[in-house]
């Protein structure tokens, strides 16, 4: 008889931005969580790619969902890597994406890689170390479908990715039609997310910004899902999924959006600070 596979255990390391840990899901066998300093980075499914347990990334899989027919694969640009939890579900959803993943953290990229390897060959994903902004800068013209971004230090999404000046380069790296999707997290009174929807609309003609209804009502601090393209996307499904989705959110676009920027203005490089300090305990873990 085989003996029965080990019990996994926690792993905990110290990464260049602090300390990470990697925590298994006892209800999934080869799951795990990963966290930052007690913050929740990503989450893997090794066995299913396909599965999503954060709200934020579910909502991103969405958008990525209704970025191109289904099963077309994507040339896709992530910037932040975490445990390659969205490069992962392209890379099943639709097989031959090729994808690029910045992550500036060289101690969680080797973690990550050493403990939460891809299947060989790499599923398309190639992983680089860098800034997040300075990458952007070097990336060919309309070389990417979807940009991503999901970059946090600690918890706070940096101030020079934030800015009218990198809209601007997102745009520029974005093919005709291409999607940007980013995960921001706020709360009411919404200055930081009023201030980042005010800047990409300067830059691309259709924006969107789905979130829990509880978030947008201002009880809570949390994360919105940014959603900015040159062509019009298709919103009424992108409200379906999200609206059926087992956490639902809602889809704000159009009027109802306009009224939730009211007077905010686009920030530029030179007055741009991070986004703010969640509260104490809204995303720690233990």
């Amino acid at each position: 008889m085989n003996a029965p596979d080990p019990e996994p255990i926690p792993v905990v390391r110290a990464v260049d931005h602090g300390t990470a840990r990697l925590l298994p899901d006892v209800d999934r066998r080869r799951a795990w969580l990963l966290t930052v300093d007690g913050a929740p980075q990503s989450y893997v499914d090794l066995d299913d790619p396909a599965y999503l347990e954060f709200e934020y990334a579910r909502r991103l899989g969405h958008v990525l969902d209704c970025a191109a027919d289904e099963g077309v694969p994507l040339d896709a640009l992530h910037l932040g890597g975490g445990a390659l939890t969205l490069p992962r579900y392209v890379a099943v959803t639709r097989p031959g994406s090729r994808q690029h993943v910045v992550e500036a953290d060289g101690g969680l990229r080797e973690l990550v890689a050493e403990q939460l390897p891809l299947p060989d060959g790499g599923a398309g994903i190639t992983v680089h170390g860098g800034d997040a902004r300075a990458w952007l800068e070097a990336a060919p013209a309309d070389s990417a479908d979807v940009l991503v971004a999901d970059v946090f230090g600690g918890s706070r999404v940096p101030a020079h990715l934030t800015t009218l000046e990198y809209a601007h380069e997102a745009d520029r790296v974005l093919r005709p039609g291409g999607t940007y999707a980013a995960n921001l997290a706020d709360g009411a009174p919404f200055a930081f997310l009023r201030s980042q929807l005010a800047t990409f609309s300067a830059v691309f003609p259709h924006v969107a910004l789905i979130a829990e209804p509880a978030v947008l009502r201002g009880r809570r601090f949390g994360n919105a899902v940014l959603v900015a393209s040159r062509a019009e996307f298709d919103t009424p499904e992108l409200a379906r999924r999200t609206a059926r989705d087992a956490f639902p959110a809602r889809v704000e676009h159009g009027e109802a959006l306009h009224r939730f920027v009211g007077d905010a203005r686009p920030v530029t490089d030179a007055e741009a600070v991070p986004s703010p300090e969640p509260p104490g305990g809204s995303f720690s873990v233990g």
